[in-house]
């Protein structure tokens, strides 16, 4: 579709749709209709129609959520290997875990000078799918995947259900699960999806008080597996949605005299440092983070090349990384 036929259906003229797209002024009412239309057809500019007007600046931006993280130091190690070959610098904006910031900093790039963005993403509100919407230039988003735009994701559910089986082939009979905000899709949504269908199968009923959600710290953890653990009866697994939960949990289990793996099995996700040094080692899965930014940064470049154009998602692999903290 071009800006002619997208401006016919949005019921304005060539020139309103291009001052949208380029930040002019614009009426409010043409600006809704302009809009409505995105929403409706899913248009935005062709990237290679922008780059003929503008010169390659070999700036592409990366938004990050948390510059403490082990995960998101290995995904820019992966995209700055591939990208700095091209002869290519990282502008690093970090958000603190706050997607009202990816959407500032989505925006900032958007009306800035880069050739491209990488988004290590959170969560997806219409507030991301708005400025997504409008941006001149191509985003590829990592660990998290979106119909409709370029993304290299991870097989989440399916970590989740390989650790969780693992454990009840093992024997246990009463789980727990700690898991993060259902807002992330990802570590969230699609890893209690991956926990609750082994238990299905299992013909196993999670009982409520055997299940929590913590924030994306070692201390949060540590008082979700405190709240679920002090009761009886006891669950005789835990899964956690990532590796820095579980961490928090063999805290509070080696704090409380909680034999692991004995008493309680623990296993997280993300194969973290942490996990391999603490006093019990952690049964994990392993997600293939720098390949995962090797490959965002690749499937930028094809489309900063004009050699890919229709939107793909890329689901990497996982590998289980049994450890004793389910050694029994």
């Amino acid at each position: 579709m071009n800006i002619s036929e997208f401006a016919k259906i949005a019921g304005v003229s060539k020139s309103a749709v291009s001052r949208y797209f380029n930040n002019g002024y614009l009426a409010e009412d043409k600006r809704q209709l302009i809009e409505k239309a995105i929403e409706k057809t899913g248009y935005s500019p062709s990237v290679s129609a922008q780059n003929i007007r503008t010169k390659v600046t070999k700036l592409v931006g990366v938004i990050l959520p948390k510059l403490s993280s082990e995960s998101c130091a290995r995904v820019t190690e992966g995209i700055s290997e591939v990208l700095s070959e091209e002869g290519y610098e990282l502008l690093l904006v970090n958000t603190a875990n706050d997607y009202h910031k990816e959407v500032e900093y989505l925006d900032l790039f958007r009306q800035n000078r880069v050739d491209g963005v990488i988004l290590l993403a959170s969560v997806f509100t219409p507030l991301h799918q708005s400025v997504l919407n409008k941006m001149r230039i191509p985003v590829v988003i990592v660990g998290q995947s979106y119909k409709g735009y370029n993304c290299v994701c991870h097989d989440d559910r399916g970590a989740a259900y390989a650790l969780t089986k693992l454990m009840l082939d093992k024997g246990a009979k009463q789980p727990a699960y700690i898991g993060v905000t259902l807002e992330d899709k990802a570590a969230g949504e699609e890893r209690r999806n991956g926990f609750k269908k082994a238990l299905a199968e299992a013909g196993i009923i999670l009982s409520e008080k055997h299940k929590a959600v913590a924030e994306f710290k070692i201390q949060s953890g540590y008082e979700q597996a405190k709240r679920i653990l002090s009761k009886k009866p006891r669950p005789d697994c835990l899964f956690c949605a990532t590796d820095g939960i579980a961490a928090g949990a063999l805290l509070y289990c080696h704090e409380a005299g909680i034999d692991v793996p004995n008493e309680l099995m623990v296993c997280g996700v993300g194969d973290s440092q942490l996990g391999q040094i603490a006093s019990v080692p952690l049964t994990t899965a392993h997600l293939h983070y720098k390949t995962s930014g090797v490959e965002a940064a690749r499937m930028l470049l094809s489309v900063i090349s004009r050699h890919d154009s229709v939107p793909r998602i890329m689901k990497l692999d996982f590998e289980i990384a049994e450890r004793e903290s389910t050694s029994r």
